[in-house]
């Protein structure tokens, strides 16, 4: 083998290695921005969870129900929602879980939890 040829199975060695890196950060990436995504729409199923446990608002269905729509809304699905009705004027905190669901390619879908926490505090409505 001449040292031309050398180089050139050196220099396909090294562009197999940049293009596994590129997708060793592209997994990454898309990792972090769905991880980013379910915190978003788990923020947003608690905070709409929260109010309905007290009264409904305008809301058409249950604490549940809503924190369901919301996160469908934000292209995820409701895993768990600890949301219990309470006509009181006590402060509650509601928690959910979402899952969002993305494709990774050769490593096939791949699901992505978050969680958030929400606290509702009745009396607030009266202004104080």
């Amino acid at each position: 083998m001449s040292e031309q040829g050398s180089a050139g199975v050196l220099l396909l060695g090294v562009a197999a290695l940049g293009l596994l890196l590129m997708a060793g950060v592209g997994i990454v990436g898309s990792l972090v921005v769905a991880r980013s995504e379910a915190a978003a729409a788990a923020d947003a199923a608690a905070l709409a969870a929260a109010p309905v446990t007290f009264r409904p608002f305008g809301a058409t269905g249950s604490p549940t129900d809503e924190a369901a729509r919301f996160a469908t809304a934000n292209r995820a699905r409701l895993v768990e929602c600890v949301c219990p009705i309470d006509r009181s004027w006590a402060p509650r905190t509601v928690r959910v879980e979402v899952e969002r669901t993305i494709d990774l390619g050769p490593f096939g879908n791949v699901p992505v939890r978050a969680s958030s926490r929400a606290e509702f505090t009745p009396a607030a409505l009266l202004g104080g």
